[in-house]
């Protein structure tokens, strides 16, 4: 399947902005015909390579070739002219027009009169039956697809120019099992008709299941270029996040289930919590120092029982206590009063303020609960500040950055710095890893346990199930918006135990 020579050759690529080198000396090669992954944590210089190579960015040193020729790109229609195409983890597609009139955009077929829309849509036609996309009506409009069929449209976009090189830039972070299977076929028939894939993902299965060859970055340096199949999990881990596989592993070991007290009492306890629509009535008891597994699939239900908890949702039924004493969580604000925290799973746009700096971010919340009249004093702020962004190793060290510019693990740690900030007894995390880099991921895991072992309550929810199982004392398994069983989560529970939990239960059948 591999040729020889590569198509691209990106030799010593360095960029700088002020204050920090992106990228130090970066080399990669792209081959035809072979799905190529570029690997590294955020803040590795993934990004900042890729938009070396699609002329968003000018490179202060080093040399692009693209199929022997040298190429000096002063912008994106450089790229692309060079056979360049990128599909961007956010669709960049027109969802006012048609699926055959997107796929055509920028290469309509012309006639003395104009554009001819037949001929348009015939050519568009013949680009989706490249793409095993026969069964799309050309002329039907795009925001009728999902957005998994979205981006295969978009691939077929990046056909019409010729492609040799297609970029894939997180493109299964938003599908299921089955589109991701859908976009793999898309990508073998893209591959095997010689064009080089460069894909980027955090899913380290999607990238022993689809890549042919790795590359790994490190802070902006060139680590290794491997073959996929030559190259054992931890020993690409170690890699990329510059730690061991021992190291690793022991921040992922699961932890021993704590034992509950005959009398003590729980931080949190409903009873038939529940809203028409949301989630069924739940019964729920967490105590502190405890760390509770929201698990399920797709749609069972676990981020509506922590948004009900919360109050970001309002119960419409159910009972609710706290510390022994009847409560009304019905908003966030009162939540926040009564010491329980919640950190979205929508980072981007329920949880950073992205125009608003660092240090910003994390004291919103805290001002918020002590009210517009009462300023946080400086001094108290720089320690909160400082002293959250050192535990959680917050990087760059700089609180005055805007949080728009940190990688996203670095924003999902600011985050929870500001829920820390307001010293909660309950502290719920909604899929607090997702699509973010290993290094980081572990960081966060670890700070989950040694919140629980300081004697906070955290509700974890996560779609990994995996580290459900590490990090959970216990496990609350939703399906179908309801609680279907509570895991004492021992020895004997594995990811197995609860896809078997959710496999086994009949849909209507009362938990």
């Amino acid at each position: 399947m591999t040729q020889n020579e590569p198509i691209v050759v990106m030799k010593g690529i360095t960029i700088e902005f002020p204050g920090v080198k992106a990228l130090d000396g970066v080399d990669l090669r792209l081959y035809p015909g072979e799905v190529h992954a570029l690997m590294g944590e955020n803040g590795a210089g993934k990004s900042t390579m890729i938009k070396a190579l699609t002329g968003v960015y000018k490179i202060d040193a080093g040399s692009i070739t693209v199929e022997g020729k040298p190429q000096t790109f002063n912008g994106t229609g450089d790229a692309q002219n060079a056979g360049i195409a990128t599909v961007y983890q956010e669709v960049n597609l027109c969802t006012n027009l048609s699926i055959g009139e997107n796929v055509m955009l920028g290469h309509e077929v012309r006639g003395p009169l104009g554009i001819n829309w037949k001929k348009t849509h015939q050519e568009a036609r013949k680009y989706l039956d490249q793409m095993g996309l026969g069964h799309l009506d050309p002329h039907a409009p795009l925001n009728s697809i999902s957005i998994a069929m979205q981006q295969l449209v978009a691939i077929a976009r990046a056909m019409v120019i010729d492609a040799k090189v297609l970029i894939l830039d997180e493109p299964t972070s938003s599908l299921d099992a089955n589109e991701v299977q859908d976009l793999f076929a898309i990508m073998r028939k893209v591959r095997d008709s010689g064009v080089a894939i460069l894909f980027v993902s955090h899913f380290l299965d999607q990238i022993y299941e689809i890549t042919d060859r790795l590359t790994i970055l490190r802070n902006g340096q060139f680590i290794k270029e491997v073959m996929t199949k030559d190259t054992p999990r931890n020993e690409l881990i170690s890699m990329m996040i510059g730690k061991s596989a021992e190291e690793l592993s022991q921040i992922g070991a699961k932890k021993e289930r704590r034992a509950i007290g005959a009398d003590e009492k729980p931080i949190v306890s409903v009873k038939g919590l529940g809203r028409k629509g949301s989630i069924q009535p739940t019964d729920l008891d967490i105590y502190a120092g405890e760390v509770v597994g929201f698990a399920g699939l797709l749609g069972s239900g676990r981020t509506e029982l922590g948004r009900l908890l919360y109050g970001a949702d309002k119960p419409e039924t159910g009972t609710y206590k706290l510390n022994g004493n009847q409560v009304s969580i019905n908003d966030p604000h009162t939540a926040l009063k009564h010491r329980i925290a919640y950190s979205t799973e929508n980072r981007r746009d329920e949880g950073i303020i992205g125009d608003l700096t660092v240090r910003e971010n994390i004291l919103i919340a805290l001002q918020a609960i002590r009210g517009m009249f009462k300023p946080i004093p400086k001094k108290e702020a720089d320690e909160i500040v400082d002293k959250y962004m050192k535990e959680l190793n917050v990087r760059p060290a700089d609180p005055n950055k805007l949080i728009k510019n940190l990688s996203g693990g670095n924003q999902q740690k600011v985050l929870i710095a500001r829920w820390l900030a307001t010293h909660p007894e309950l502290l719920i995390l909604d899929e607090p890893t997702r699509g973010i880099d290993i290094g980081a991921k572990a960081e966060i895991q670890q700070a989950v346990l040694d919140l629980a072992e300081q004697g906070m309550g955290v509700v974890f929810i996560s779609s990994e199930l995996e580290e459900v199982v590490r990090l959970s004392d216990n496990i609350e398994v939703l399906k179908d918006r309801r609680k279907i069983a509570e895991l004492e989560n021992d020895a004997t529970v594995s990811q197995e135990t609860i896809v078997d939990t959710i496999a086994s239960n009949n849909a209507g059948k009362e938990a």
